[in-house]
């Protein structure tokens, strides 16, 4: 939540530049920025930014032969980083079609506690993912340099970190469903788009299919715990385009 937090305190600061920016060139009378760059057919650009990764679990009840009971949780959120591409196709003047291919680099904390005797096992579960966001982005209309907007869509994921027999394990894609908003700045020579983004896991990711583990039931137990894992993502991405 801590993250969340200073995410929209950023958001909620640069709406504010961007609303003083955008009062004092309507008083100056300045000219526009870039006043035809949104009537290209299509443009080119790139992002960075940050992210945090979250499971959320269901259990089952299982308990095992010796009477332990798991509870598995991810206590907290670790930054990612990500990089992307961006192919922006113009629909009509309110709406866009955007491809932004790219890597996002991340882990997850996970802490299993024994509900009996409170013994408590972590795990690192890092993720290198490959993902194809495609989005439909909607345009308010441009107040002089700021153009907020909002945007939902959709986005494969898939992870080429190598696989290791650790106590859970996911597997290696999964789609999400994303809706975000964020502004448009126009600057003299391009524009940047400050964006948070909500993204929601739609399969389950646990990987139950364990033969690497049929040898080791004390780690096999966490997997048998669960009926499902779905993921979850926050977003803060910076665009020049």
């Amino acid at each position: 939540m801590k993250v969340l937090r200073r995410i929209l305190f950023i958001i909620f600061t640069l709406a504010l530049t961007a609303s003083a920016e955008a009062k004092g060139r309507y008083m100056n009378d300045k000219v526009l920025n870039r006043p035809y760059a949104d009537l290209r057919a299509w443009h080119l650009g790139f992002s960075v930014g940050l992210h945090t990764q979250n499971l959320l679990f269901t259990h089952n009840g299982y308990v095992t032969d010796n009477g332990e009971s798991w509870f598995i949780e991810q206590p907290d959120y670790s930054p990612g980083f990500c990089v992307n591409g961006v192919v922006d196709f113009r629909l009509s003047t309110y709406f866009s079609l955007r491809l932004s291919p790219g890597l996002y680099f991340g882990n997850r904390n996970l802490r299993m506690i024994e509900s009996n005797t409170g013994e408590t096992e972590r795990q690192n579960l890092k993720a290198t993912y490959v993902v194809l966001p495609i989005d439909i982005k909607y345009n308010a209309v441009r107040l002089r340099n700021f153009r907020p907007y909002m945007v939902a869509g959709i986005m494969p994921a898939f992870d080429v970190t190598k696989k290791h027999s650790d106590y859970l394990r996911l597997k290696s894609s999964d789609l999400y469903l994303s809706i975000g908003f964020g502004t448009d700045f126009y600057l003299p020579y391009f524009k940047f788009i400050p964006e948070v983004k909500f993204c929601f896991g739609l399969s389950n990711v646990l990987d139950d299919k364990r033969p690497d583990l049929a040898d080791d039931p004390s780690k096999l137990k966490f997997t048998q715990s669960l009926s499902k894992a779905t993921s979850r993502m926050i977003v803060l991405t910076f665009y020049f385009e």
